[in-house]
């Protein structure tokens, strides 16, 4: 019976798919399979011949095995290794290089034979490609082919560099890169400009062959083209759809990863319900989408017709399911986000008690907090709470190399102008240009210019906090450690980070703290700096009594937002108060027009953030309630 229950539940899914509850309890699972392949092989005397990847999909993986190596001697003198894939042109002592990434999370921490490790040159002369190619696809026939291929996927739905359009029987060749991959990319590279333009990848026919094949996925960013990968149609447009033709292909996703599949997006299609608020808030929602009409509309037949017949069996009639959901929507909607003073009403989002409340808002970047939340927070300001602003990190990295110069240049005339000797700035800033000359895609900047481009980003969010109403003395400049790298890739939370934040909470004790629970930021600063924020309130809740009447909201904006069934508080924007958001944005001029790290929207900031908000407002315009210009939408974190 579990079985049928099992094959009803994932019929839409075209291939095997194992769900995690996140990417190390999956990472495990899956260095424990490669783990156990190679010990096989030594038993039989036989070398265990194994595909690789790349990327940030596979790290956690590699760092198990060589776990594995170092505690419990698992070997890989008997291991074999091809890579998927490298850019084109690429050297392999670039921080870039695939080589350089290899080395660094897997082979200079284990034993395998250096001879034995198989990468795509990306040093070759164009006309030598063709016959490496070759030379490759036949050294691992030669080897018996590939025991296990471990494989990512691309948002493109490529599979190793096999990007939309590639054949289902391609071999290893020099491939052109789709522009989203190159983009995805930038950060690595200090600009999209920067990314290769090609690469040499194994083709979907080499990956095709081996004897099993493991995709992993993490994140709500994969989401999406993994719905398309396991229950879409098999197409050229997304490569990834070929692996449903293997019997021994299986996908090992994380929970966010494979949150769009319908078994967990749209259970009420394949199974029966555990229909408790959320899922009926959410079922109900999306059957007004699906139907296009209003929640007051729908009709019984509407719910029979779109499988959801059990939850008019077990919940009653349309017309309450539709009352119900209805209000709770209209509940969520709020213009006092701190609170209506004097309210008695106990559906309210927050509490009214007390009237003004300590709040502090955390910003992971020096200008999150306005482009995700700025017409709240200034809102909170005008309704008389104790606002305070903490801004986690510096953002130094994401500021132009020439406007350090521009800003220098403004010092040194300062300086000049008020008879101030300009010698050892001068000579900084010299010492500035013959770096800048020269210096490489991501490459490490000197202290000073890291400096300077901190002090850009910490004075336009003084100017952004004092816009929304602040003193100085309610504006804070964290600078957590784990941040001040100076490299795209930051240090491990540590001790230190965790102590800064709690000294904040103890000094403020808000009644409010709003938190960027946007993590599909594509720095992962966002995630880093919640769980900072976690862990410190969680100790805190240990010993002092404040933090039991501290609230957290989760706010969202600068790279997606909540879905509809999803948020907990709505605060309506009139246009008035959009466009006071909107020059909030406008103080951090450095992120202005073209920021350096864009992620893959084309838009400016603050066309996401008026876009996005006008965009959840519309939901609830469809959806039969009020129709505002624009909402901020939060979501409360349960401790």
């Amino acid at each position: 019976m579990a079985r049928l229950n099992l094959l009803e539940e994932t019929r839409f899914e075209k291939l095997p798919v194992s769900v995690f509850p996140d990417q190390y309890i999956a990472s495990v699972k899956v260095a424990q399979r490669i783990a156990d392949l190679i010990r096989a092989k030594q038993q039989k005397g036989e070398n265990a011949v194994l595909g690789l990847a790349t990327g940030a999909t596979p790290v956690q993986v590699y760092a198990e095995l060589v776990r594995m190596h170092r505690e419990e001697g698992l070997s890989f003198k008997n291991v074999i290794t091809f890579n998927l894939d490298e850019y084109y042109p690429m050297q392999p002592t670039a921080a870039q290089s695939y080589v350089t990434f290899m080395n660094e999370n897997l082979f200079h921490h284990i034993d395998i034979e250096k001879d034995n490790i198989n990468i795509p040159d990306g040093t070759l002369p164009l006309e030598a490609i063709h016959e490496f190619c070759l030379n490759y696809e036949q050294k691992i026939e030669s080897l018996g082919g590939l025991d296990l291929q471990v494989l990512g996927i691309g948002r493109t739905g490529h599979i190793g560099f096999n990007e939309p359009g590639s054949a289902p029987n391609s071999g290893t060749r020099l491939v052109t890169l789709d522009d989203l991959t190159r983009r995805d990319a930038s950060r690595d590279f200090g600009g999209k400009e920067n990314v290769p333009r090609k690469a040499i990848t194994m083709g979907i026919g080499t990956i095709f062959k081996a004897r099993e094949i493991i995709l992993m996925a993490w994140s709500g960013k994969k989401a999406p083209i993994i719905k398309k990968a396991v229950e879409g149609e098999m197409s050229s447009e997304v490569p990834a759809t070929y692996l449903q033709l293997s019997d021994s292909v299986e996908f090992v996703l994380d929970q966010d990863a494979a949150s769009d599949l319908t078994r967990f997006n749209t259970p009420w299609l394949v199974k029966d319900c555990i229909w408790d608020d959320a899922m009926i808030k959410k079922a109900v929602i999306w059957l007004s989408g699906a139907v296009k009409k209003p929640i007051l509309k729908l009709t019984e037949e509407d719910y029979n017709s779109h499988g959801m017949a059990q939850l008019i069996t077990e919940k009653g009639t349309a017309y309450d399911i539709n009352i119900n959901v209805f209000n709770n929507l209209q509940h969520t909607i709020t213009g006092w986000p701190g609170g209506k003073p004097g309210s008695g009403i106990s559906y309210r989002p927050e509490r009214a008690e007390p009237a003004q409340k300590r709040v502090i808002i955390f910003s992971p970047h020096p200008d999150d907090d306005v482009i995700s939340m700025g017409g709240t927070f200034i809102r909170l300001v005008d309704q008389g709470h104790d606002v305070h602003v903490a801004y986690q990190t510096s953002g130094n990295t994401a500021v132009w190399d020439d406007d350090v110069l521009r800003y220098m240049e403004f010092a040194i005339d300062f300086n000049k102008s008020i008879g101030q000797d300009n010698s050892t700035l001068k000579k900084i800033y010299e010492d500035m240009r013959v770096f800048l000359e020269v210096k490489q895609p991501n490459q490490l900047d000197t202290q000073e210019i890291r400096d300077v481009k901190a002090f850009i980003r910490k004075s336009e969010a003084i100017a952004g906090a004092r816009y929304a109403g602040l003193e100085d003395d309610h504006i804070h400049f964290m600078a957590l450690p784990f941040y001040e790298t100076g490299k795209t890739v930051k240090n491990p939370v540590t001790e230190e980070d965790v102590v800064l934040t709690m000294e904040l909470l103890q000094k403020v004790k808000p009644h409010q703290i709003f938190a960027a629970g946007d993590f599909a930021d594509p720095h992962g600063t966002h995630i880093v700096c919640f769980r900072i924020i976690l862990e410190a309130m969680e100790r805190l809740r240990k010993t002092e009594e404040w933090t039991k009447d501290c609230w957290l909201w989760m706010y969202r904006g600068a790279w997606h937002e909540f879905e509809t069934h999803e948020i907990e508080m709505a605060v309506p924007l009139s246009p008035q108060e959009v466009e006071r958001k909107r020059n909030a944005i406008f103080k951090h001029q450095s992120q202005k027009d073209r920021p350096v790290f864009p992620g893959d929207d084309a838009r400016e900031f603050w066309v996401r953030a008026e876009e996005r908000n006008r965009e959840t407002a519309k939901s609830y315009d469809d959806l039969g309630l009020a129709n505002y210009e624009a909402m901020e939408a939060f979501v409360k974190w349960k401790f």
